[in-house]
């Protein structure tokens, strides 16, 4: 490990998983708030990471390969511990289903065009939906013990924005798939294996956030 602040960052995201979990099952209102209060810092640290490694060139082989996996950890964990505590009953499970399988239909993706050297890049799309998945994902770790919108309560607010995030993943995961199954159809010349595009409707980032 490359010990720098990104890094670092990157693992503290890791470290905050379980203790966001914990504190769901708390099931007080002191438990969802601090739990809040935890992913919210998890979701700061998601963009300061990459955006430090850019800035102070500090990127990493460490940081690359650890910054998706701490997402990954982060993101599908506390939605299992949200259905585990029924903030997610019913058919709301269906889009954190979505979502999860998304992560796993994107990760196998990446590692098979690795094998071929070649990047998969995040579109811009891509970032909506990872913004409206925190976003919608906080109001669901709150819960109850979070404001109401008139008769509009924090966990129907989350609801909401974890069906339009599905929604999103869905796009967007049919657009990595279809320009990865394009690529590998392709069966281009080594020399040409360097970047995978991007879909054509958005354009690519350095730092995985999708």
């Amino acid at each position: 490990m490359e010990a720098n602040l990104p890094n670092a960052l990157t693992v503290s995201r890791i470290l905050a998983t379980p203790v966001v979990c914990l504190l769901l099952f708390v099931g007080s209102e002191l438990g969802s708030w601090l739990a809040l209060g935890v992913w919210i810092y998890a979701c700061v640290t998601d963009f300061l990471d990459g955006w430090l490694a850019r800035t102070w060139q500090q990127q990493s082989s460490f940081g690359r390969m650890l910054d998706p996996i701490a997402d990954k950890l982060l993101v599908a964990s506390v939605l299992l511990v949200l259905v585990g505590v029924d903030r997610l009953t019913g058919a709301s499970i269906l889009p954190a289903a979505i979502i999860l399988c998304r992560e796993i239909l994107v990760s196998g993706l990446r590692e098979f065009l690795a094998q071929l050297q070649v990047r998969v890049p995040v579109t811009r799309l891509s970032k909506w939906k990872t913004t409206i998945q925190m976003v919608a994902i906080g109001f669901l770790v709150v819960g109850e013990a979070g404001p109401h919108v008139g008769p509009i309560g924090p966990v129907e607010i989350g609801l909401y924005g974890l069906w339009a995030a599905a929604a999103l993943t869905l796009v967007t995961g049919y657009d990595y798939l279809r320009a990865g199954l394009h690529h590998v159809a392709a069966d281009p010349r080594p020399a040409d294996r360097h970047f995978l595009a991007a879909p054509p409707i958005e354009p690519a980032d350095a730092h995985d956030a999708g």
